[in-house]
């Protein structure tokens, strides 16, 4: 009995010591690679055109819990993407992201978290339109604010599935084209019930 209890007195301190503990100094990977192509055709002055549309996006995340409950991170992104009309080239963009975050956890039960995030979503692009020697270039600018909470499971030592959903989100844009003047353009958007901003998200993290 005495073991028992000495037993028991130990597993007991473990767990207090790794509830106080927590996740602090837990870093944290993910990220997103893809790559799509589509071909579709398209009528011009009565003749069927091909059109051909590529794409590549890669954008890593990474983050570390500075204190039990607390995590923050940034992800960095480039997109990429192009429309051949005829086998002509008609548009072509380029895009850099960098998305700066913070997260407060609260634990559920067992390895099943509740976060709220913050995230400062900033992107710097541009688009040629045209072909030959009629090709207009415009810059982009975007600046957003987002609010999401979401569900973290952590599984084991190395992997979590989280998902999310963005409530509150306010954006910022400036476009301009070459030789042109800019146009700038702001939206605002809150909902706590629905779908109408962002998606449901769903992802995996590799701890380490």
């Amino acid at each position: 009995m005495k073991k028992l209890l000495l037993v028991s007195a130990l597993a007991l301190s473990c767990l207090f010591a790794n509830a106080q503990d927590g996740l602090k100094g837990t870093w944290f990977v993910g990220g997103q690679v893809g790559f799509g192509s589509d071909k579709s055709y398209t009528t011009s002055s009565g003749q069927a055109l091909e059109r051909k549309v590529n794409d590549f996006t890669v954008a890593p995340l990474v983050g570390t819990f500075v204190t039990p409950s607390v995590a923050v991170g940034a992800a960095l992104g480039f997109e990429s993407g192009k429309v051949k009309v005829g086998g002509e080239q008609t548009e072509k963009s380029t895009d850099f992201s960098i998305m700066p975050f913070a997260r407060k956890y609260w634990n559920i039960t067992g390895g099943l978290y509740f976060f709220g995030q913050a995230a400062l979503p900033l992107s710097f692009g541009s688009t040629e339109y045209g072909s030959g020697d009629n090709k207009l270039k415009v810059n982009d600018t975007n600046i957003a604010v987002a609010l999401a909470p979401g569900f973290d499971y952590i599984i084991n030592d190395w992997i979590s599935v989280e998902t999310s959903f963005t409530i509150l989100s306010a954006r910022y844009n400036s476009s301009k084209p070459k030789g042109g003047d800019s146009s700038n353009s702001f939206r605002f958007n809150g909902n706590t019930h629905g779908t109408e901003i962002g998606d449901l998200t769903i992802g995996v993290k590799f701890l380490f």
